[in-house]
Order: structure tokens, then C-alpha cells, then sequence
């Protein structure tokens, strides 16, 4: 397969995987990486999925327990290959792509969850995400039965209990069932994204980043209508004051009908944005 390195390829591709039938996780998850990485290749997009099935072909056959399931992805990838994460890693953009979480064995927990149900996805294993609030784990079986996972401690087995104390320490509120709802490929995707956007917006220098984690949001077929206007800001921070105050005035008129006051003041600033070229 040929080299891919125009940024709009990646970006095609992207947009035409997260609107297929079943989307595939890993897939859009390197396409994030491609994006991030002027450097990266097809070949080493076709690397990283090797090594999803290498690792996925180390893990034994004949498994059918959803604990027995848990254990041996803990054994595999927390204990035999380290993969787990420290908090440190939450301050490093590689925490978050997919093909450097895989070579360095550390990353944020939903990248390392990623890496989990990849793996555990390729060798039959019947594994989920739990978007959980301030953490991400994993689950197998059942969600019902709640054998649960963390791959960011190195697939440390979790209980309710667990996840209820996890949710009480990040929110101060009690573990809602809706909680443990399997996480679909686009939400762990979005969440991704979202968590770009957090690490690059207190980092001017670094806004290039965050308006690429936010069209590739927009690309998504579902997203919070607010990403339009964020959009519009990081155009009008990085320069592009037209672009930006058209966008703002697009989303005034999508937002016009339920909050007038609201369109007003986006209106406003869209002006502002404007004179800025005076």
C-alpha cells in the first residue's frame, strides 16, 4: 500500500470511517495519531495494527470465563509488557495516539483502555468500554455482571465498589447505572478528542492542535453543536478573523430560535472579530 501523507486523505478517510456501518476504534484512533504526526506513515498505521494482532495472538485459546478473560489481558499486557500508565502522562499529547501509546506502553486510560479491547476484541474476547466520569476502564461479559478492569494500574480488577468510589472521587456524586453503559467507537473517539482539546487550550503555542482535534470532531456524525463555536474562537485566536466571524455568524443563526440573547452576543463578537482586520 502507498504512502499517505496529504493531511486531507487522513482526514477523508476519517470522515468516511466514522460514518461506516460499524466503525472501526483502532482505525479512527491511528487516523487521530496521522493527523497529530506529520511524520507518521500507512506503514506505520499498518504497524501498529500488527502489533494489536501480535499481542492479541499471544493471549491462550480457549477462553470463555469473563474473569478468566480479565486476568489474562492483566498477565499479557499489564504484567508482560508493562502497559500501564503514570500521572505524568496526562501531560504529553503521545498519551493520547493510539501508535505511540503502543511503543512507549504508557498513555492516558482511555488509550491504554483502547489498547485492551483491541487486543481482547481480536482474540474473541467479549470486551467494552466504560466511559466512567474522570476515568476510563474496561468491562467483559455481561456489563450487568460488572466484571470490570483498569488498564491504566495495569488491568487491576475492579469491583462495583470500586467503580463507585472511582465515580464519588471525581464527581462527588453517587455511580448512576447509565454509567456503565458500554461506550460505543464514536463516543471513546469523541472522548479522545475532547481530551486533545483539554491539553492544548491552556497551551497557546499549541492551538494548531487544538483546532484539528476539533474538525476532526465536527467530522464525527454526531457532536455537541457548542464545537462549532469553539471552532470559530480558534480561528479568530490563530488570525483567521473572516473565517472565524462567518462560522460564529452561522452558529448565532442555528442557536437564534432557542436562544436569542444568546445569538445576540455571538453576533457581537462576530463583529469584533471582523474589525480586528481594521
Amino acid at each position: 500500500m502507498s504512502e499517505v501523507t496529504d493531511v486531507t486523505d487522513w482526514r477523508r478517510e476519517f470522515a468516511q470511517e466514522a460514518r461506516a456501518r460499524r466503525p472501526d476504534l483502532a482505525r479512527l484512533c491511528l487516523l487521530i495519531g496521522a493527523e497529530a504526526d506529520p511524520a507518521v506513515t500507512e506503514a506505520d498505521l499498518d504497524a501498529a495494527e500488527i502489533e494489536l494482532d501480535r499481542l492479541a495472538g499471544e493471549l491462550p485459546y480457549g477462553i470463555r470465563d469473563p474473569q478468566e478473560w480479565a486476568a489474562a489481558l492483566a498477565r499479557l499486557l499489564g504484567g508482560r509488557y508493562g502497559f500501564q500508565g503514570v500521572p505524568a502522562d496526562y501531560q504529553r499529547l503521545e498519551s493520547s495516539l493510539l501508535h505511540d501509546v503502543l511503543q512507549r506502553r504508557r498513555g492516558l486510560p482511555i488509550l491504554l483502555s483502547v489498547v485492551w479491547m483491541e487486543v481482547a476484541r481480536r482474540a474473541g474476547a467479549p470486551v467494552y468500554g466504560l466511559g466512567l466520569p474522570g476515568h476510563f476502564v474496561i468491562g467483559f461479559g455481561d456489563p450487568s455482571a460488572q466484571v470490570l478492569a483498569d488498564p491504566f494500574a495495569g488491568g487491576r480488577a475492579m469491583t462495583g465498589i470500586d467503580a463507585e468510589l472511582l465515580v464519588a472521587g471525581a464527581t462527588g456524586e453517587p455511580l448512576e447505572p447509565s454509567m456503565l453503559r458500554p461506550a460505543d467507537p464514536l463516543e471513546i473517539v469523541l472522548r479522545i478528542l475532547n481530551n486533545i482539546r483539554a491539553w492544548a487550550t491552556p497551551r497557546p503555542e499549541r492551538s494548531a492542535v487544538a483546532l484539528w482535534a476539533v474538525e476532526l470532531s465536527l467530522l464525527l456524525p454526531t457532536h455537541p453543536a457548542r464545537l462549532r463555536y469553539e471552532h470559530a474562537e480558534l480561528l479568530v485566536q490563530r488570525g483567521e478573523f473572516l473565517a472565524g466571524a462567518a462560522e460564529m455568524e452561522a452558529y448565532a443563526s442555528v442557536v437564534a430560535a432557542v436562544e436569542p440573547s444568546a445569538a445576540a452576543t455571538i453576533r457581537n463578537r462576530a463583529q469584533a472579530a471582523r474589525a480586528l482586520l481594521n
